[in-house]
Order: C-alpha cells, then structure tokens, then sequence
C-alpha cells in the first residue's frame, strides 16, 4: 500500500562473475551447513489534494467510499493514485491515516484487498511478532481500507535497489521476515494464496517453463509432500516481501501491503528478496545460506520458490518492455533516467539480469534433483 509506480531503476551492469556461494544452491552435500514507494511516512501533513476535473470526481467517489466507514478521516494528501487503486494520507482525530480504495472492481484486484483487509482483522485478535499497521476501518464490499500511518522510511525506493542496501537494513529486514516466517497463527485465519502444482503448469503452458523444468520441480514438490506429511513443510509468510515493503524505523521494522499473506513452501519470502537483491551478492549469499540451513528439504523449497518468483519477474517485466516500446515518444525526445538510461534500457537490463538469474536457478534446481 505504500509503494508507487514507478519506473524500473537498474543501472549499467558490468558482466561479472558470481561470487563464491551467492548463488540460490549452495552444495547439495553442504546444505545442512551452510516501491514504488510514495514519499516519507512520518512527519507533518501538507498540501491539497485537486477534486477538479473527470480525476477529481474519481477522487471525490474515493473519499466518499472512506467517510462511509471512517466519518472522521479528513484526507490531505494523495500519496498515489493508478488505473486500479487510490492511496490518500489524512488524519482521523489526532493519529494520521492511510486509506486504500480500489477502482478497478474487476475479481482479481478484489479478492486481493479482500484478502489484506482480512489480514488486517485477523492481526486485530492474533498479533503477529513484527509491526504491522493498525486496522482502523474496513470494508470489503466496496474495497475500502483504512489504517494507520505507520513511521519510518522504506528499506528501498524500489522494487528492485539498483544499489546494495546498507547492511544493517538488509540484517533488519531478515531478522523481521525470521520472525515472521516462525509464527503459527491459529488454524483456518489464513489460507494458502498460491497452488504451486498450478503456477508452474500455468507457466508450462504459456512456454516459460520448458518441459525439463516442469518435470524438475514437480518431482521436489513430490518430495516435499512426503516431507509434510512426516513433519510440516507450511510457513508462515509476507507473501511480497520487498524491501520496498518494509519500513525502518527507530522502534523496528514494519511490515506493509499484507494482500499476499498466507502459507507458502518455506523459503517464499526469502525467494522473493533474493530476486529482487540482484546488486547484492552478499545479501544474496546470506540468503541463500539462511534458506537451507535446516537441510535438502528448506533448500528444495528455497529453489521451487525461487523459480516461480524469478519467472514471474520476468513475465512481468517482459509485459514493461513491450508496453515501453508501444507508448515510447519519438526518437530524440526519450527521457532519460539520471543515470544516463532511458526507461526502456533500464527495464532491458533488468529483464537480462532476471533472466540470468532464472538460468542460474534452473541449474542449482537440476541439481538439487540429481541429489534426491
């Protein structure tokens, strides 16, 4: 909910070697040892927000939406709006607020802040070991949230950091998601958002799995359904844990945007910071090695994770290219990024990257088979 659209920020890479033990698959016989943000949270509100014009009785729908639910919310700022949702800061009493309401009503983006609102409401009665924003007022009908106004910057400005985080953000940000993956909440509060056995048949079909790649991974989830039913294999997770995601603040990191909450194959939310920490490697390295430490089953989950976020990157971004090349201006009046790149080359590279990284897991996954 905190995040913005934004263009994807990467910088020129420089061909380069991966570093020793970075990569998403350690050594099978080692693996037991082994935002688009919108601007600051805190601090005092200003400015106005514009009800002129066709965007204006948008807004004005907006609010109206909020007052039906929330009648003390008296809105400040837009901190964003898009095609499919508008995000507004005011206050209600003393505390400040953020209320989320959607506009694009179509099934799939409802049952997506549907099912933050009930993570939200569940956090009422079941809290979770890391900060999460207070529920204030929900309704799920019209999909209007409203909740509070959490302090502390973003860990990243983007979706994916076109330069290595600090250390101790990236140690904070792990220790959160650590936290979290270890919590069980209460039986039948959370579902379980992605049918692995589907995706990966879903991007068979679209020709972004090839058939080795689809018999690979469903022999390890055959292994790891015979490993949940000794022991357990579900955990708890984010579901989206960027950096973007996540702010640090003096009292510790808070966790937002909870619409992909739920249980995953362990190693999900680990998968999701790994794909997207590209200019990291020693974040990466870190990663990796936390994923399997509990063994080959944490480290075949890790891998069936990685492949399924990292191949949904790339879809994504392969989507970016292609709407770029439709609506680029022409020649000679193309912005370019501060980094001397246009929008477009900055969104090729990563999508080289992802695709790099994607080959890489392809390998460490044909390992890890070759070891069952």
């Amino acid at each position: 909910m905190y995040t913005a659209s934004s263009s994807v920020s990467a910088p020129p890479r420089l061909q380069r070697a991966v570093p020793a033990g970075s990569g998403p698959y350690l050594d099978p016989t080692q693996a037991g040892r082994a935002r688009r943000w919108a601007g600051p949270a805190a601090g005092p509100l200003s400015g106005r927000i514009d009800l002129s014009g066709p965007q204006g009785a948008q807004l004005r729908k907006a609010i109206a939406s909020v007052h039906r639910i929330c009648p003390e919310f008296n809105p400040v700022q837009l901190m964003r709006r898009s095609s499919r949702s508008v995000l507004l800061v005011g206050t209600t009493g003393r505390a400040t607020a953020v209320a989320k309401c959607l506009l694009d009503h179509s099934p799939a983006w409802a049952e997506r802040l549907r099912h933050e609102i009930a993570a939200y409401r569940t956090f009422v009665r079941h809290r979770p070991p890391v900060r999460a924003p207070r529920l204030i007022a929900a309704d799920p009908d019209n999909c209007t949230l409203v909740i509070e106004r959490m302090p502390g910057r973003a860990a990243a400005l983007t979706r994916h950091p076109f330069e290595a985080p600090p250390r101790a953000d990236v140690r904070a940000a792990l220790g959160a998601i650590a936290r979290l993956n270890a919590w069980r909440p209460p039986a039948g509060t959370f579902d379980a958002p992605l049918d692995y056995a589907s995706r990966i048949s879903r991007y068979h079909e679209l020709g972004l799995f090839t058939d080795r790649d689809r018999d690979d991974l469903q022999k390890l989830l055959h292994g790891l359904a015979h490993a949940g039913a000794r022991g357990g294999m579900g955990q708890f997770c984010h579901g989206d844990a960027l950096l973007s995601n996540i702010l640090l603040s003096p009292a510790g990191p808070v966790l937002v945007d909870w619409e992909h909450a739920g249980w995953y194959l362990p190693g999900y939310d680990l998968a999701t910071l790994w794909a997207v920490l590209g200019d990291a490697p020693v974040a990466r390295r870190q990663i990796s090695q936390l994923a399997q430490a509990a063994g080959p089953a944490a480290r075949d989950a890790f891998l069936v994770n990685l492949m399924l976020v990292l191949t949904r990157e790339i879809r994504t971004y392969e989507t970016a290219v292609q709407r770029t090349i439709r609506e680029a201006p022409p020649v000679g009046s193309v912005p370019v990024q501060p980094g001397g790149l246009s929008q477009g080359e900055e969104q090729r590279l990563l999508l080289r990257r992802l695709h790099d990284d994607c080959a890489m897991a392809r390998r460490a996954v044909r390992a890890a088979v070759g070891t069952r």
